[in-house]
């Protein structure tokens, strides 16, 4: 049998995806479902989870959830929902964050939106890794997480409440890989680049800075998102940061040189 055959258990693991309603998200839950994986897909738009969950090829196998996440009470329903639908919860994806604007910049981001960014990035993805985490710890089950970070959570963006919220996720994605590794869960995250997906509507003039000369797609994160994810095929890593850009951090956005004279 191939090393790649079967990277989940259908019988056993159980899926939680946040913002499984579009973009990275959304592309995730499809692809653990079509592996077989029972995944409840959360987000905060019933049309859009909707739409996600009638695009599966296994639609019993995909479970929706709406509801905000922007405050404790929101996760704890989801958690109470995840409980009821699916058991145990193995894996954890955390894709959910509220949308950017490019005009909220240090000097005009409000209050609300700077809380509402970490509640749903940060204190969001703390509170529900830690409650899946204890049921797990509690029956000795193994388990794996993923956290969608960002390029930003190292660079500026010009968006702080965003980069800021992302670099907290980067750090929390290595406290909780410290800590509950020796009870056999991984924790690790997922970095995209460039990708015209969910609310992201990227410039096509950024694919000259991007080594591979295009922008990326929600699908294109999808198959290491589930190598990952797979304790069959990644189960000694964790704590780790998984880049999936094109190369777009390689490049300090000047143009590459001009190679053809110097090859003469």
């Amino acid at each position: 049998m191939s090393l790649f055959s079967m990277p989940f258990d259908p019988a056993r693991d159980r899926a939680l995806v946040t913002g499984a309603g579009n973009g990275i998200g959304r592309a995730i839950a499809l692809g653990l479902v079509g592996e077989g994986v029972r995944t409840l897909f959360a987000d905060v738009s019933a049309e859009r989870v909707g739409a996600a969950v009638a695009a599966s090829k296994t639609p019993d196998l995909a479970l929706p959830w709406v509801g905000d996440l922007a405050g404790l009470d929101g996760c704890d329903e989801l958690l109470a929902a995840a409980n009821a639908e699916l058991g145990e919860v193995t894996h954890f994806v955390h894709s959910a964050s509220p949308p950017r604007r490019e005009a909220d910049h240090a000097l005009a981001v409000d209050r609300k939106t700077w809380q509402e960014m970490h509640a749903v990035n940060l204190d969001a993805g703390f509170h529900l890794a830690r409650e899946i985490a204890k049921r797990l710890i509690a029956a000795k089950r193994s388990g794996s997480f993923l956290f969608l970070t960002s390029l930003h959570a190292g660079t500026p963006r010009n968006l702080p409440h965003y980069s800021t919220a992302k670099a907290g996720m980067a750090m929390l994605v290595k406290e909780l890989a410290k800590t509950f590794g020796r009870h056999g869960i991984r924790v690790n995250a997922l970095v995209p680049g460039a990708i015209a997906a969910g609310g992201f509507i990227a410039d096509a003039s950024l694919a000259r800075h991007i080594p591979l000369g295009r922008l990326g797609e929600a699908n294109d994160l999808v198959p290491v998102a589930l190598t990952v994810l797979s304790n069959k095929l990644s189960g000694y890593v964790t704590g780790a940061a998984f880049v999936v850009d094109g190369g777009l951090s390689l490049t300090n956005w000047f143009e590459a040189p001009a190679l053809e004279e110097s090859l003469d």
